[in-house]
């Protein structure tokens, strides 16, 4: 019996390659960064932001290195440890009450108008203090000087004025400018104080104020040159009709407008933690005989923050600002007991470094999240003031720490002293759970705040 015969295929078409069918692949590393870009690369080509982030930069690293240089040379040369205390302590005293004059009348005049002579008079501080140091000058001169050192501007704030002017509100590139300045932040910290023990023993004890004043004052400059990204002044002054109504209306002072009061208490408690925690570590690290090697242990806790805020900038975030910030401050009293578990239960200077790199992981992103809410609460045309008003917390918060941080290990123990660290997280975690449980308050601060990026 024949078999049926199978039909005949069909004939395919023969594939064309036309022009619009042709993909060029680039396999390079270049071609791969250029078709998915990461958000710092994507932030970093803003036009001219490299600029003023190399300016900036330079001029940031400094702030890591003035007082452990100051120490290091007035200890040195005068033999007091007690003296140099006091003298930087007046300093940030000072820093404290000037700062926000100073980013006053740069919300009022402009950055490179108030930045640049405010720099200089701190640069001529400085120098002040090493001569008056090398000279044997009276004791009280060394304060004089180091209190002239309160003009430099808080280049920091201005940076990230700078990012809310050049993206326009842009609220998720905003996150990742804030996540890269705290980041810097954390890294001027971490390497300031290293390089400046490292020229002031390698060299001589003024070399660390030298090398400090020529990189503020040249990053300085170049930060000011760029004004192609400076953010415009604003006018402020009501018109005749109405300055009588608003000229005492309270969104004129950062300090009285919604949602700031709570934002300042808890940078006051966040100081506490970091000015206890050094106080406390170098405490511990002389006790076990290691005190050399406590700059390195604190450098760890500067580390983990610095790579955790990266991090937290390059990942998507969810829910309400003012819920993230709860959960950082939560994450962070909870990660600061790993220190005092760590002292308490093993006293390895080497387990609390590990501790201590761990317990760092939560400040970047707590940071972060508590200067995004400082920009949105801030009245239009005061960020810088703004943003120094919760950077003068922070300082007043490192010295009360320091204090508290200082009578503990002495009248107690250095292990016991890693609990002002948790307290002051704990009183931190308080005051933003009070402020958030505000009925709709979190939704009113949103919509009045939510276009006022400068």
């Amino acid at each position: 019996m024949p078999r049926p015969s199978r039909p005949m295929p069909t004939p395919r078409p023969t594939p064309t390659l036309t022009a619009d069918a042709l993909v060029i692949v680039d396999f390079s590393p270049r071609g791969r960064a250029s078709r998915t870009p990461g958000p710092y690369r994507r932030l970093l080509a803003t036009p001219g932001a490299r600029a003023f982030t190399i300016g900036n930069l330079l001029a940031r690293v400094p702030m890591g290195m003035f007082s452990v240089s100051a120490v290091v040379m007035i200890a040195g040369t005068r033999g007091s440890y007690a003296l140099a205390g006091a003298v930087t302590a007046a300093g940030l005293g000072a820093t404290a009450v000037v700062a926000p004059w100073t980013a006053r009348l740069v919300d009022r005049y402009g950055q490179a108008k108030i930045a640049v002579p405010a720099t200089l008079l701190a640069a001529l501080g400085s120098l002040a203090l090493l001569l008056c140091v090398r000279l044997g000058a009276p004791a009280w001169t060394l304060f004089v000087s180091y209190a002239a050192t309160a003009t430099t501007p808080n280049l920091g704030g201005m940076s990230r004025a700078r990012w809310a002017h050049l993206l326009d509100g842009d609220e998720t590139a905003l996150h990742v400018a804030n996540s890269f300045e705290q980041a810097v932040d954390e890294a001027c910290f971490m390497l300031g104080p290293v390089l400046a023990a490292f020229l002031c023993t390698a060299f001589f004890p003024e070399a660390g104020t030298l090398v400090g004043v020529a990189l503020l004052v040249t990053g300085a400059l170049l930060f000011a040159a760029q004004r192609a990204t400076e953010p415009p002044v604003r006018e402020r002054s009501p018109s005749k009709a109405t300055s009588k109504a608003t000229s005492n209306a309270p969104s004129n002072a950062p300090f009285r407008a919604p949602g700031i009061p709570p934002l300042l208490a808890v940078c006051l408690a966040m100081g506490a933690v970091f000015g206890s925690m050094e106080v406390v570590t170098l405490a511990f690290a002389d006790a076990q005989g290691h005190r050399s090697a406590a700059g390195v242990v604190l450098a760890l806790q500067a580390a983990g923050s610095c790579a955790a805020g990266l991090v937290y900038g390059a990942t998507r975030r969810s829910g309400s600002v003012e819920d993230r910030y709860v959960w950082c401050i939560t994450a962070m009293t909870a990660l600061l007991t790993l220190p005092l578990l760590a002292a308490a239960l093993t006293g390895s200077l080497l387990v609390l470094a590990a501790a201590l790199l761990l317990a760092g992981m939560a400040t970047a992103p707590t940071m972060v999240t508590g200067m995004t809410l400082v920009q949105r609460r801030t009245p239009p045309g005061r960020l810088n003031e703004g943003m120094t008003l919760a950077v003068t917390g922070l300082l007043g918060g490192i010295a009360c720490g320091s204090a508290a941080g200082g009578w503990t290990v002495e009248h107690v123990s250095p292990v016991a002293g890693y609990g002002v660290p948790v307290t002051a997280a704990a009183a931190a975690l308080m005051i933003a759970l009070a402020a958030h449980r505000v009925p709709g308050a979190s939704r009113r601060r949103t919509d009045q705040s939510s276009n006022r990026f400068t």
